[in-house]
């Protein structure tokens, strides 16, 4: 039974380090909810059954100390399949389940 099944909005943006990471930020009233309704894991990650365009997987989101909110890390595979790139508008459904 899913706990929270919801929409969040953003850029994805590309970490500035070595490591060619890119991460959505997760809006800030999703965020209070997921945060609010699961108990976290290691580094404060939550479990979660992602959504962008027509790729689903299975991930974590990870608490980011400067927003204050979650981040979603999309990887390489995700971001080909859906051809996006850095500063685009990405439209992600999150589902984490109890």
């Amino acid at each position: 039974m899913a706990i929270i099944d919801a929409e969040t909005v953003g850029p994805l943006r590309r970490w500035s380090g070595d490591a060619a990471w890119y991460f959505l930020t997760v809006d800030a009233a999703l965020s209070d909810e997921i945060r609010d309704s699961t108990e976290p894991r290691g580094f404060g990650s939550v479990r979660v059954e992602a959504t962008i365009g027509a790729t689903t997987w299975h991930t974590s989101v990870f608490p980011d100390s400067a927003s204050g909110c979650f981040v979603l890390p999309v990887k390489a595979a995700v971001r080909r399949a859906e051809l996006l790139d850095d500063g685009d508008t990405v439209t992600a459904r999150l589902v984490v389940r109890g």
